[in-house]
C-alpha cells in the first residue's frame, strides 16, 4: 500500500494531487512530517488536505514526539495541535506516527478523546515501548494502536524484537499486528 505527499506551500495543487494520487495511483492515506514544514498539524495550511481526505474516505498520517533528526520537536506534540485537528475536524481519521514520546500520555489522551485518532508504534522497537504505551495497548487502547517499523531505519524484525516480552492477548496482538490497521486503510 502507497500513500501520498503534499506540498504544504501550494494547497489548491496539493488538493488536486491528493485526489489524483487516491482515485488514479489507488494511494491509501495522506502522509506529512510536521517537522519538515516547521508547521504544526493544526496550521491553516493543512486544512484544505484534511477536508479532501475526508471527502476522500482516506486517513491522514502524521508523525508526533520527538524528531530524529536534528530539527526542532515542538510540531509533534499531540497537545495542542493533534487535539485541535481532531476538534475541527472530527470526521477525519487521524493516524498518530512513532508513539509520540516523550509527549506518549498526551498522544493517549487525544486518542482516547476522540473517536477517529490512532497511534502507531513506526520508530520503535517493542522492547522500547514507554510502559503507559504498553499499557493502552494492553487495555482500553487495544483498538486504536497499530505496528510499524519505520523502514529502512527500522526493519520489521527489529521493531518486532521483544513484542513477546510486553504481554499482549491473542485478540490486543491480532489488532496490533494487523486488524486494525486494516480497518483505518480500509483494506478488507
Amino acid at each position: 500500500m502507497g500513500v501520498a505527499g503534499a506540498d504544504l506551500d501550494k494547497p489548491m495543487q496539493a488538493v488536486r494531487e491528493l485526489r489524483r494520487a487516491v482515485k488514479e495511483l489507488k494511494l491509501k492515506a495522506l502522509r506529512i512530517v510536521p517537522w519538515l514544514w516547521k508547521l504544526p498539524p493544526s496550521d491553516r495550511r493543512y486544512y484544505p488536505l484534511y477536508a479532501e481526505c475526508i471527502e476522500l474516505g482516506i486517513p491522514f498520517c502524521t508523525q508526533v514526539g520527538h524528531t530524529g533528526p536534528l530539527r526542532p520537536s515542538e510540531t509533534g506534540r499531540p497537545i495542542p495541535y493533534l487535539d485541535e485537528v481532531a476538534l475541527d475536524f472530527p470526521e477525519l481519521v487521524i493516524v498518530a506516527g512513532h508513539i509520540g514520546y516523550p509527549w506518549t500520555e498526551e498522544m493517549i489522551a487525544v486518542a482516547t478523546k476522540h473517536e477517529n485518532v490512532y497511534v502507531d508504534s513506526s520508530a520503535y522497537a517493542a522492547n522500547r515501548y514507554p510502559p503507559e504505551f504498553v499499557h493502552y495497548m494492553k487495555g482500553h487502547g487495544k483498538r486504536k494502536v497499530m505496528f510499524g517499523t519505520n523502514y529502512p531505519m527500522i526493519t520489521p524484525a527489529k521493531a518486532l524484537e521483544g513484542l513477546d516480552a510486553i504481554g499482549l492477548d491473542e485478540q490486543a496482538k491480532g489488532l496490533f499486528l494487523g486488524e486494525t490497521a486494516a480497518r483505518v486503510f480500509k483494506l478488507i
